[in-house]
């Protein structure tokens, strides 16, 4: 059924990524030959806060995600080089969404909370990435 599964993970929600993942293992168990790519989105580091961070921290915070994103893809059981991952920097979902875009993806599996009047007021990424990407979402709550 679907062929290319792209996962936002938050590497500091592992309830929320697990869930996720779940579902989106149980769509790729349908397609002997169905691809997983986890996104980790880190954030870009404030003009203002420049001066007061090691100049190399954008690669060690990439460093770090890669490696917590790679033993994530580890304990995926999918076959050899049909789960991967990849580090970007910027904002939540126009991230995801170009990854989705570029991997070219047929699905994006975002695990979300439950709305709150906060997530209503302010929006959420899950909200925004079902809204504006081209390819089908699952959106993964509790």
């Amino acid at each position: 059924m679907y062929k290319k599964i792209l996962v936002p993970v938050d590497l500091s929600e592992s309830d929320m990524t697990q869930l996720a993942l779940d579902a989106a293992l149980a769509l790729a168990a349908t397609s002997a030959d169905a691809q997983l790519r986890l996104v980790n989105v880190q954030p870009l580091v404030p003009v203002a806060f420049v001066d007061y961070i090691p100049p190399n921290f954008d690669e060690e915070l990439r460093e770090l995600a890669e490696k917590d994103l790679a033993a994530l893809a580890e304990k995926i059981p999918l076959p050899p080089g049909r789960a991967t991952s990849t580090v970007r920097f910027g904002a939540v979902y126009p991230e995801v969404l170009a990854e989705a875009e570029d991997w070219g993806a047929d699905l994006v599996v975002v695990g979300s909370h439950r709305p709150t009047m906060a997530t209503y007021l302010l929006g959420s990424n899950a909200k925004t990435i079902v809204r504006h990407a081209k390819c089908s979402v699952l959106v993964a709550r509790q």
